[in-house]
Order: structure tokens, then C-alpha cells, then sequence
């Protein structure tokens, strides 16, 4: 009869497993600090968006880099998104006029400068998609998911 493996201590497991998946956590932290990145310049930058890359900035900075979360979290603009996107999947309604417009400057500049209408087109509908999903996302939370003041 094969006997298991005795059971590590736990600290010795956490350090194994934090060991093991190390590329990942470090792959997630570039990751979270990219998207970080592109949505400071989507801020400057029309036909960049912002909210969603700052989502996956912090939804990859969950899974490695707490101290990254925290700081997005207590960002004064970043922390009230990312909280009420957490509570109820909430978009305000200026972000979504600004990526409404955002998304349509960018698909009138597409249908000017590219040679192949067909992209410009099939890029123009993906964004129209997104625009949909985008208004149908809840503006305000429901009162019993409101944090207290």
C-alpha cells in the first residue's frame, strides 16, 4: 500500500504554492500596471477607453498585487468606479456618454482614413456592441447595495 505524502506545515505550503505560481502573479502584475497605464493615456487620448482598462488593471492586480488594489481602491477617481462596479456592475452616465462619443470619433476617423472599408465597417459594429452592452449597465446602485457615508 503507497502511503500519501505527509501534510506540509502551512506556511511551507503557502510558500510552495507562491513559489509555483510566481510567473503568474508576475505576469498578472504586468498585466495590471499595462492596463493601469493605457487607461491614463485614454484619458488624454480620444478612442482610448479608460473604465475598461482600468477594470482589468484591478480585476489583475487582485490576483497579484494587494497593495496595487488598494491603491486603486482609495484613488480618488479610480476607487468610487471600481466600488460601484463591484456593488452592481454600475456605469455613470457621463462615462457612457464619453465612451459613446469616444467610440463614434473613432469610427467616423475610421471610415475616413481606412483603405479597407470592410475593417472600418466590422470594427465600427464591434464598437457598437460594446455601446450597447455599455447602456444597458445599470447608472445608479440599487439602494440596498449603496455603501454607508
Amino acid at each position: 500500500m503507497i502511503e500519501p505524502p505527509p501534510l506540509l506545515p502551512a506556511k511551507t505550503a503557502v510558500a510552495t504554492s507562491r513559489k509555483r505560481y510566481a510567473p503568474v502573479r508576475w505576469l498578472l502584475m504586468v498585466l495590471a500596471v499595462l492596463s493601469l497605464a493605457l487607461g491614463v493615456v485614454g484619458i488624454f487620448v480620444p478612442g482610448l477607453p479608460t473604465v475598461p482598462f482600468i477594470l482589468l488593471s484591478a480585476w489583475a492586480a487582485s490576483r497579484s498585487s494587494p497593495r496595487l488594489l488598494a491603491w486603486l481602491e482609495s484613488h480618488a477617481a479610480f476607487g468610487p468606479m471600481l466600488q460601484e462596479w463591484r456593488l452592481g456592475g454600475v456605469v455613470r452616465r457621463r462615462a457612457k456618454w464619453a465612451a459613446t462619443v469616444a467610440m463614434s470619433a473613432s469610427g467616423l476617423f475610421m471610415l475616413w482614413s481606412m483603405q479597407k472599408r470592410w475593417l472600418a465597417v466590422a470594427l465600427i459594429a464591434v464598437m457598437a456592441c460594446v455601446a450597447v452592452w455599455l447602456w444597458l449597465r445599470p447608472e445608479n446602485l440599487p439602494v440596498e447595495a449603496t455603501p454607508p457615508a
